[in-house]
């Protein structure tokens, strides 16, 4: 039956002198071959996750994250031009055209995902809201923290997390709004706030770049599930299954033990068929993709794995000092989890 309705169809097109449109790519990934960049949305400055260091040059997952998918497409992480965008700015700037991808520390909400033009895809860090106050104020809860007046960047969803909260236990608290996370940094420490509520990862990045990080405590509570995803616009389904898979084999290859150091080696003598097509020996992903059949192989030579962007950006060894926690691998205890690559 459906042999013979694509039949009269194809018919039906043939009598209005018309023929089935060809296949092409969709006009996201168009506009950025054709320009031959790819214009990524960050945070406007945040350690960790996107920050210029003494050079200008842009530092942190979030960044890494951008240039692994400049080679997925152009075999080239320095095909990438990074567009620094406030929190109440990005989802704007996207549905614009103004950058082709966010990966801007962005929680997935569904009304985001339903009522703003734009498509979240999947989730690349775990966090959950916090507060953090002055390690001599003596406040262990947040519940200590009632008439408080609160720092909290505006367009956030931290803004609707900190008014619930105080909501649910029936206690005042008076908030006052910022542009920009160093904006708000600088605020508590002159003394004009008694908290600076965000996602803890954002707190600890904060607090790594005062003049006297111990002075600060971070509350262990934590008062929201914070699932940061990267969002696109809508309407072009090929350039969100590039970004899906592109994030899926960074996990794959932490999975599979393939690292930035072993991943040549691991091409030359794949252990098993999951590894094989993930590293291009065959070509069936690139394909499906219209990439390249080396895409994968491409970014884990040139980033590394997931594992090995978190460590070098945020991990325990830098200023961020994050332990891996619900971004751990499954297999660890974490939340982290590859879909097949097949």
């Amino acid at each position: 039956m459906r042999i013979k309705l694509v039949g009269a169809a194809m018919a039906l097109l043939g009598a209005f002198g018309l023929s089935a449109p060809a296949a092409k790519a969709g006009p996201i990934v168009e506009a950025i071959k054709a320009r031959g960049q790819l214009i990524c949305g960050v945070h406007n400055g945040i350690a960790g996750f996107a920050l210029p260091d003494s050079r200008g040059v842009w530092q942190g997952l979030d960044a890494d994250l951008c240039r692994g998918l400049a080679v997925a497409l152009f075999n080239d992480p320095n095909k990438v031009r990074f567009q620094p965008l406030s929190s109440s700015t990005r989802f704007t700037a996207l549905g614009s055209g103004e950058v082709d991808v966010l990966f801007r520390t962005s929680t997935q909400t569904m009304l985001r995902d339903v009522t703003l033009g734009v498509r979240h895809i999947s989730t690349y860090f775990y966090d959950g809201h916090g507060f953090m106050v002055k390690a001599n104020s003596g406040v262990k809860t947040a519940a200590e923290m009632a008439g408080a007046t609160i720092c909290l960047i505006q367009g956030t969803t931290n803004e609707q997390v900190t008014a619930d909260y105080f909501r649910s236990i029936g206690k005042p608290f008076s908030p006052v709004l910022y542009e920009r996370t160093d904006q708000a940094a600088a605020a508590l420490q002159a003394g004009r706030c008694d908290a600076f509520g965000t996602d803890a990862s954002q707190l600890a990045a904060t607090r790594s770049s005062m003049p006297n990080p111990a002075d600060w405590t971070i509350l262990s509570e934590r008062f929201s599930k914070e699932p940061y995803g990267p969002y696109i616009r809508r309407g072009d389904d090929e350039w969100f299954d590039i970004v899906r898979y592109y994030l899926n084999a960074l996990v794959e290859a932490e999975e599979q033990g393939i690292t930035q150091a072993n991943v040549e080696e691991k091409r030359k003598n794949p252990a098993n068929p999951n590894m094989a097509r993930l590293l291009g020996v065959t070509p069936e992903l690139g394909e499906a993709l219209k990439l390249d059949r080396a895409w994968a192989f491409n970014i884990i030579k040139a980033m590394g794995n997931y594992g090995e962007m978190y460590n070098r950006t945020m991990g325990p060894s830098t200023p961020v000092g994050l332990a891996r926690g619900p971004n751990e691998l499954w297999t660890k205890g974490g939340l982290l989890y590859a879909l097949p690559m097949r």
